[in-house]
């Protein structure tokens, strides 16, 4: 990968480069706030791709099999189903708009025909089947293929109904609707690797639910103080362990990381494992604690490690070493002076997320003027990318960025001064088994893929 090894290539290490593949949504200048995409997720077999909106929408992309005319052309990502998961609601009596923004989708393995996922907003957690209809059914006894009821009189003989082909329809239904468990708004789902509950967390709780129960969530987890005006720090993000099923971690906005094993309390107010870097006081700020404030946490997923992501670095820890990450990536360093003016602009409470390529081995995070970084692990490299219209020819090679933090601006180099904070990209996910990254930039959806040298 130029300037970077994108990630465990398949092939056995070779160096590649991330090239264009897709982009989805409009070109307009005018972005409506209902089509900003809100999250990104990959099912387990990387063949649907789900995107959640602030309108409440959701869009599932499903690859296309590979088309033996055109050999070199891997298959591509086409609109598969496209549903209302959720609508504005108001609670009447805490005078609140809850609005339909999708926080988070997750996938369930597959264990039929039918896909399903979970999609929250602030309050609502929905589980949602997606399934494919292409036979209808015809000859009916009591009602004419128009659905209307015959007369009992007119009907002479006894009809077989028989299965006739009809085009492919995807339907999404709603199969259980988990509601009225969260006092705040939740940041977090994690399916478990039971495969048969869940957890949601939002700000002072995490709940844990049974996929097949909607009236009736266990409290596992709760820092709510009795006096509120001794709230010191919130949860930011929680994630089962992939293999694990008693296994958790949550996050703080103090930068912290606890990690908890249901078997030893129904009640996880004691964590098992508690990871935390400590400070640097000669660095320490104004902002020291808004920047190390975590925005996201995810599993590797051989499960020995974890990513957590701050506003200014992507940490990785291994899950035996609590004192300190055995990895740290700074992402934009060089907006640390410029801390100020983010502080105002309201920026520096972004919540950028991070993911792991399907072998572990590399690393992506988002950043703004729709920067994204990618850190390779084995190689020690890491390279700036954007996602960009300019650039998106089929197959054209993504050239790494570089942003210039003082002193002589080179010719391909941009200066801190120029960066778009209003262009950022703060989801992304990755294929779980091939090097293919689908990255949210606003209201727009990117593809690449690796161009193997």
């Amino acid at each position: 990968m130029a300037g970077a090894g994108g990630g465990g290539c398949p092939a056995g290490g070779n160096d590649f480069q991330w090239c264009f593949s897709q982009v989805k949504g409009a070109v307009d200048e005018d972005v409506a706030e209902a089509d900003i995409i809100s999250t990104v997720e990959f099912n387990y077999s990387g063949d649907l791709l789900a995107t959640g909106d602030k309108g409440g929408r959701v869009v599932i992309f499903q690859r296309e099999q590979e088309n033996k005319s055109r050999p070199h052309s891997r298959g591509e990502y086409n609109v598969y189903s496209t549903f209302q998961s959720h609508e504005p609601e108001f609670d009447y009596l805490k005078s609140l708009e809850i609005e339909e923004k999708i926080n988070k989708i997750r996938w369930l393995p597959q264990q039929n025909a039918a896909h399903f996922l979970l999609s929250t907003n602030d309050k609502t957690i929905k589980l949602w089947k997606i399934s494919e209809r292409d036979k209808r059914a015809e000859g009916y006894n009591l009602k004419d293929e128009d659905g209307r009821l015959r007369d009992p009189f007119r009907i002479t003989a006894l009809r077989v109904p028989i299965l006739k082909p009809m085009d492919l329809m995807v339907e999404a239904s709603p199969r259980r609707i988990f509601a009225n468990a969260h006092t705040y708004h939740i940041n977090s789902i994690s399916v478990n690797s039971d495969h048969e509950t869940y957890l949601s967390a939002d700000d002072l709780r995490i709940n844990l639910w049974h996929l097949e129960i909607t009236d009736r969530s266990f409290n596992i987890v709760d820092i709510k103080p009795a006096n509120m005006e001794e709230l010191t720090e919130v949860i930011t993000a929680a994630e089962f362990h992939p293999h694990q099923c008693n296994v958790f971690v949550y996050s703080s906005s103090k930068g912290t990381i606890r990690l908890c094993d249901m078997r030893s309390s129904a009640l996880c107010d004691r964590h098992s494992k508690f990871f935390e870097e400590p400070e640097d006081p000669s660095s320490r700020s104004f902002f020291s604690e808004i920047i190390s404030s975590i925005s996201d946490v995810k599993f590797s997923h051989s499960g020995r490690y974890m990513m957590t992501r701050d506003y200014l670095s992507v940490k990785v820890w291994d899950l035996n070493m609590e004192n300190r990450p055995v990895e740290t990536h700074q992402v934009h360093e060089y907006l640390r002076s410029k801390l100020c003016s983010l502080y105002e602009n309201d920026c520096i409470f972004d919540k950028f997320e991070c993911c792991w390529n399907g072998s572990d081995s590399a690393i992506m995070t988002g950043s703004y003027n729709n920067f994204f970084r990618m850190f390779d692990r084995n190689a020690r490299r890491d390279v700036t990318l954007e996602a960009s219209r300019e650039n998106s020819k089929p197959r054209a090679s993504l050239k790494p960025r570089k942003v210039c933090t003082g002193g002589k601006r080179k010719k391909d180099e941009i200066s801190v001064d120029s960066l778009d904070f209003n262009k950022k990209i703060l989801h992304t996910a990755w294929h779980p088994m091939e090097n293919i990254i689908a990255v949210a930039a606003t209201n727009n959806l990117y593809i690449f893929q690796d161009k193997i040298n």
